[in-house]
């Protein structure tokens, strides 16, 4: 008797040494399939913060003692400013939820306000992280009046 197999007479293919490649892996299989991609909280904590910065309306982001104590630490040499103050997340594997502490401008319509900075977060978060996000809670903490003083500013008497 043979060894060899005829494939073409209902027989079984003959089997190469070693692993056969098969479903999701080898040279035809997508780059999405071939490894896990995660994305840490913080990533999207700094995207959400800079896309509800840019939106004209918000004065700025944190909750008074979140606002006083970072105008503190960003004053301190070599600091930066924190993108993130404000902004709290739960990131999934696939989804994201993000929470958002503002300080308004005064005279600013605050849904209408509050509906662009849901589309911004939205849009720079799932176009620059793939994940879907599912909601966006805006926590309106203060109105910033015209004639008070930013937190950010040096409020020493001496110059």
């Amino acid at each position: 008797m043979s060894d060899i197999i005829n494939p073409t007479a209902g027989g079984n293919a003959p089997r190469s040494a070693g692993k056969e490649l098969t479903g999701q892996a080898g040279a035809d299989a997508a780059p999405e399939t071939r490894g896990r991609t995660t994305i840490a909280d913080s990533v999207v904590e700094k995207i959400a913060g800079m896309a509800a910065r840019e939106v004209p309306g918000i004065h700025s982001l944190g909750s008074g003692m979140s606002r006083t104590l970072g105008a503190v630490t960003d004053k301190v040499p070599g600091g930066r400013p924190n993108v993130s103050r404000g902004v709290k997340v739960e990131v999934g594997e696939r989804q994201a939820a993000v929470d958002l502490d503002v300080v308004v401008e005064y005279g600013v319509p605050i849904a209408d306000l509050a509906a662009e900075v849901r589309t911004s977060v939205i849009t720079a978060v799932e176009r620059m992280t793939g994940l879907e996000v599912v909601e966006v809670n805006i926590a309106v903490d203060d109105v910033h009046l015209p004639d008070e003083e930013d937190d950010e500013e040096d409020g020493g008497r001496v110059q």
